[in-house]
């Protein structure tokens, strides 16, 4: 009798155990990634930026970032910009302008964002492209185009996010999110994302 109390003693911590380090695994899987929100900013194209150089009138200004990701500045004429935090610029327009001045003092402040621009096409009551001025889940960007009309399949969404020269697919369901414990499920969008409602 007593060997097979043990044995069962024995089973039932182990499976006890089993619970306990799956658990935590489980919650990790389920857990809502990161806010972008914490990521540094990146200048896109159309954004206006204010670049000032302390003590110099004529080099400070406010520019627009090209469609190309460029901006022109004088002396440096121009300057890639796009993809880097205002941060970077600032000590990328630092290095080059030190060959013409020393030591010099530069900020780079992002005075518009113009580049966050997301479109929903398809099944809603207003499609088009809208500009973001901050991080937006899906579910925001689809209750700006006004929500879904009668034809619209729910659960097949579709965001297009480019990625280099490419596409990738990434389903979305709303039935779902709208669901008890389904939060999780509606990510942060991305410029230049695409939302298809079939």
């Amino acid at each position: 009798m007593r060997p097979r109390l043990l044995l069962v003693a024995i089973l039932t911590v182990l499976a006890f155990a089993g619970a306990a380090s799956a658990q935590p695994a489980a919650k990790t899987a389920a857990a809502p990634a990161a806010s972008p929100a914490l990521d540094p900013y990146k200048i896109g194209p159309e954004d206006m930026l204010n670049i000032s150089v302390w003590k110099n009138e004529a080099l400070s200004r406010i520019v627009q970032v090209r469609p190309d990701g460029m901006i022109s500045m004088p002396l440096l004429d121009d300057v890639g910009a796009a993809g880097l935090t205002p941060l970077q610029l600032r000590d990328v327009l630092a290095k080059r302008l030190a060959e013409f001045i020393p030591n010099p003092e530069v900020s780079v402040i992002v005075a518009d964002v113009r580049s966050f621009r997301v479109s929903v096409l398809g099944e809603v009551m207003r499609p088009g492209r809208f500009e973001l001025k901050s991080w937006t889940t899906i579910l925001d960007v689809l209750a700006q185009a006004g929500g879904f009309n009668q034809f619209a399949a729910r659960s097949r969404i579709v965001v297009l996010r480019p990625t280099g020269k490419t596409m990738t697919r990434i389903p979305f369901n709303y039935n779902k999110v709208v669901s008890s414990g389904g939060e999780e499920e509606n990510f942060y969008l991305q410029p230049g994302d695409v939302v298809l409602v079939p």
